[in-house]
């Protein structure tokens, strides 16, 4: 129990720290605190709060929340290792501890080297990442996963789909990345026209790439309905894949929203920031739903889940659980 709500728990908090980083970059705060992993030469956690205005404010409060998470994140591979029999989902724990890592030395380059555009996309990029691997822990530990795994469901199209579907929102999302590391946020200062035309009447680099992030919703937006549309019509009674499919669908209408919203009041941080965060809860519905119609295939995923979502620890072989017998050779317990 007490594992469940703690990889939520975690899960959650990097939502909020991609929010922070989207206020970072929204308000153009990047480089307010120039110096790393210190802050004006004082430890990190010793800065004074009075000292904590303009854009200190929000540099600063997105690298305590990131070292936060980082903290909370291994202490998840830790209590993994300890407890989950499962040795694909401890590793995971241990990608998600390398990940947030590598996260938070990309952000000190990010500021070490004045805001360089690819490693400011490559930091965000990651983030995304790190949400999906703590947001697939939670599902793995969850009391649902190990529900499911006894009527998996075995659907071909639906895994196409799901899959195509998550990998077009991540490209999706580091579009949007580009466009807001290369300032091209209001390149195109109209909506839903481009200068008052469906096809921008003239062009340059900002302009083609939010263009481009413009068409890349709209295919983003085809894919889930069409996802979500072929979950309702085959899978209605099925809780476990309805209940995202819904959320995905409400996640959407959010975000092509706050996506207008933030062309329309000029890129308010508040908004802008809210549409970036929104957009990775859009990419983590997605990845559960294509775990779940993955579950059939994943088979094996599944057993052990019990002990884990308990937090009681491994289990132990029972005696004679490698010795052959009327079934057959066995390992009872083994780590899956």
């Amino acid at each position: 129990m007490a594992l469940r709500l703690y990889t939520r728990f975690v899960a959650f908090s990097t939502a909020v720290l991609i929010f922070a980083g989207g206020l970072v970059t929204s308000t153009g705060s990047g480089l307010s605190v120039p110096d790393w992993p210190n802050t004006y030469g004082w430890f990190m956690f010793t800065f004074p709060l009075e000292k904590m205005v303009g854009g200190i404010r929000y540099e600063h409060s997105h690298r305590l929340i990131a070292s936060t998470v980082g903290f909370l994140i291994l202490v998840l591979a830790v209590w993994l290792w300890r407890v989950e029999p499962r040795r694909w989902v401890r590793r995971l724990g241990y990608i998600a501890l390398a990940a947030v890592i590598t996260q938070g030395l990309l952000g000190g380059i990010t500021v070490l080297w004045y805001l360089p555009d690819p490693i400011s996309i490559a930091h965000a990029g990651l983030a995304q990442i790190v949400f999906c691997l703590t947001t697939a822990i939670a599902l793995f530990t969850s009391r649902s996963w190990a529900s499911a795994a006894s009527q998996p469901v075995d659907d071909s199209m639906l895994r196409r789909l799901t899959v195509v579907t998550t990998a077009w929102i991540y490209v999706q999302i580091l579009i949007g990345a580009v466009m807001r590391h290369t300032d091209a946020g209001l390149a195109i200062p109209d909506f839903p026209l481009a200068f008052g035309q469906l096809i921008p009447p003239q062009w340059d680099p900002k302009i083609a790439i939010h263009f481009a992030h413009r068409v890349g919703a709209l295919v983003a937006s085809a894919l889930i309905l069409a996802t979500a549309g072929h979950v309702f019509y085959h899978h209605r009674r099925d809780g476990a894949l309805v209940r995202p499919s819904a959320l995905l669908l409400l996640l959407l209408a959010a975000q092509i929203t706050l996506g207008a919203l933030t062309v329309l009041t000029a890129r308010h941080y508040v908004i802008n920031s809210l549409h970036v965060v929104t957009g990775a809860s859009v990419l983590v519905t997605s990845l559960v739903l294509t775990l779940r119609a993955h579950q059939s295939r994943l088979g094996a995923l599944g057993a052990g889940t019990a002990a884990a979502s308990i937090g009681v620890g491994r289990v132990p072989p029972e005696r004679g659980a490698f010795e052959g017998g009327p079934a057959g050779p066995t390992r009872t317990g083994a780590r899956a």
